[in-house]
């Protein structure tokens, strides 16, 4: 057991304290990437500006799907590293008493900032994506003359 503790101070720093919100967030990503992994390889619609589906595009699945992926990312990424943050400067200005309350305070924080994070996450990209007909397959160039199309991105 006492071989493989952390002794030094800055490597416990990183390995407890740092390391585990991008982590997270990287995790969060790979987790959409894998689940949505069909819309990478299949596509999915892309529509003109009427709503009339114009055809499925690979490119436009693999954007909706990275834009999703880092809306997560960013989402449990924060979610997981501020209250860490916060946490430190309530232990270190003395506000909690007992391990009990500093227990309920991380709780508290982690609760604020998920529920302040969650329409941020959200709103970073919107809904319904916009896509140049210059960044789509040739099969959907040549099927319209819309210069901008759109599809829905997921959340």
């Amino acid at each position: 057991m006492n071989r493989y503790t952390l002794k030094s101070l800055l490597t416990q720093l990183v390995v407890k304290k740092l390391l585990p919100a991008p982590l997270l967030g990287l995790t969060s990503a790979f987790t959409v990437a894998v689940v949505r992994s069909p819309e990478f390889e299949n596509g999915i619609e892309v529509m003109d500006r009427n709503g009339k589906v114009v055809g499925v595009s690979q490119k436009a699945g693999e954007k909706a799907v990275k834009e999703t992926a880092l809306s997560r990312a960013v989402l449990f990424g924060t979610t997981f590293s501020l209250p860490a943050v916060l946490t430190y400067f309530v232990e270190r200005a003395k506000l909690a008493k007992t391990p009990r309350a500093l227990a309920l305070m991380r709780m508290f924080m982690i609760t604020s900032v998920l529920a302040g994070m969650l329409p941020v996450s959200l709103s970073m990209f919107p809904q319904c994506g916009e896509i140049k007909r210059a960044d789509l397959e040739p099969e959907i160039q040549s099927s319209t003359e819309e210069t901008e199309l759109f599809y829905n991105r997921g959340i």
